[in-house]
């Protein structure tokens, strides 16, 4: 690499450097050490439709269990097992997705012009890579920007990418980094794709997703984002 070649490769470290921290997230509260309610929410019938419980809109003790044991897989607090809308919104957008099947692309709203590209539903909360209208991976869920740090919205391109990417200012890893705007990016975190509220920005991914997009996407690929995140 001449001397050229190395100082802008410098200053774009250095860029990024600064911009990364932006898009650390938010680790989930410890499920918070209460007693099982024994009051209905107001959703209680369609968490008890989901979870494959008796519908009756009552809340008895297996319901809260069950309803409980949701709460502490996604982080979702205060774990007691009351079915109200936090709760409700996880499993709406979760059948939501669940709903759009291999064809995450149907109203053509993310670019089929550009050979390959990774699309980032905020809506919906999926990502998917596609070649013109060939679906390349996914859809997989994927944890975007909560209220006040959204994942910006339009055409993107990959710019930098870093394997074992740490933020220089908070000493959070972001394993499988790969950003495309300012300090946001695709990388994998620890945490349940239905952790709320979300990301302070970047794309938050499972590791064998992440891992996969890795293999997949190189700098100067296009990544579209679009869409609104529920809650923001």
């Amino acid at each position: 690499m001449g001397d050229k070649a190395r100082r802008r490769g410098a200053a774009l470290l250095g860029v990024t450097a600064l911009a990364a921290p932006l898009a650390l997230v938010v680790t989930a509260a410890p499920a918070q050490a209460a007693s099982c309610t024994s009051t209905a929410g107001p959703y209680q019938k369609q968490v008890e439709k989901f979870l494959g419980r008796p519908v009756d809109g009552k809340q008895s003790s297996a319901d809260c269990s069950a309803i409980r044991g949701f709460q502490n897989k996604h982080g979702i607090t205060p774990a007691i097992g009351y079915a109200g809308p936090v709760t409700w919104g996880v499993m709406d957008l979760m059948n939501k997705q669940k709903a759009v099947g291999k064809k995450p692309n149907k109203a053509g709203k993310c670019p089929v012009n550009k050979g390959r590209i990774a699309c980032v539903n905020l809506t919906l909360q999926l990502s998917w890579v596609q070649d013109g209208k060939k679906l390349v991976y996914g859809p997989v869920p994927v944890r975007t920007g909560r209220d006040h740090y959204e994942t910006r919205t339009g055409l993107k391109k990959i710019y930098w990418r870093d394997i074992d990417h740490v933020s220089n200012l908070y000493d959070v890893p972001m394993p499988y980094s790969q950003f495309f705007d300012g300090g946001q990016a695709f990388h994998s975190v620890g945490l349940s794709m239905w952790n709320p509220p979300g990301s302070h920005g970047c794309v938050n991914m499972t590791t064998k997703d992440a891992k996969k997009y890795w293999s997949l996407l190189r700098n100067g690929d296009d990544v579209f984002v679009y869409g609104r995140k529920p809650g923001t």
